[in-house]
């Protein structure tokens, strides 16, 4: 199998301003090209192109997980264990607020996971996560 390679993911945000702010100030992504209607970030080494569109954002619809209520449309990444829990100490240290705080999902079960969920100010929905073994990323019961 060839070597994973990284992902281009574009969505819809409000304005540059608060999006660059939020992406590069709250999270420490740096900046790749940009125009004025849109910019991309290295979100961990894949490509995230924030467009202006503001008629595109809509509020978060949630189906129940695990009795919480998580956003359908929502992108994140899995980060090592470690790492996550890095950036969720962070994240709190900055004040950030949670659309889903820091958890551990399905204890005890297959699939069992850390998570959180925030939003940035045009409402997109990031989630991060984490596996103490990666191997249970797509395990079923």
């Amino acid at each position: 199998m060839a070597a994973l390679r990284p992902f281009h993911l574009a969505i819809p945000v409000r304005d540059l301003d608060s999006t660059r702010a939020f992406y590069v100030e709250t999270l420490g992504y740096s900046v790749g090209r940009a125009s004025e209607s849109w910019i991309d970030f290295n979100f961990f080494g894949h490509q995230l192109s924030a467009h202006v569109s503001p008629e595109k954002l809509s509020p978060a619809r949630t189906n129940p997980v695990d009795g919480e209520d998580v956003p359908v449309r929502h992108f994140g990444i899995v980060l090592a264990w470690d790492d996550w829990q890095a950036l969720a100490d962070k994240l709190k240290e900055r004040g950030v607020t949670f659309h889903i705080g820091p958890t551990v999902r399905f204890k005890g079960r297959v699939g069992e996971q850390a998570t959180l969920f925030i939003l940035d100010p045009s409402g997109n929905a990031l989630e991060f996560k984490s596996f103490k073994d990666d191997r249970q990323l797509f395990a079923v019961d």
